[in-house]
């Protein structure tokens, strides 16, 4: 999987000194993919856009 270009980005609640945080990059077309930010070069989920969008509007109504 190339994510040559990926913009990885992180919840601005999470706070500059926290490792156990998931990182998001949805810049790329047609996919959003999710990584631990505490091993950035391991595994990669990937979702698609409107799956991603259910995930979290669940995530949020819980």
């Amino acid at each position: 999987m190339d994510l040559t270009g990926a913009y990885w980005r992180k919840s601005t609640r999470s706070g500059n000194d926290s490792g156990a945080c998931v990182e998001v990059a949805d810049n790329l077309p047609g996919r959003v993919h999710v990584r631990d930010s505490k091993d950035p070069a391991g595994a990669v989920l990937t979702f698609s856009p409107s799956a991603w969008r259910a995930f979290v509007a669940s995530a949020r109504s819980r």
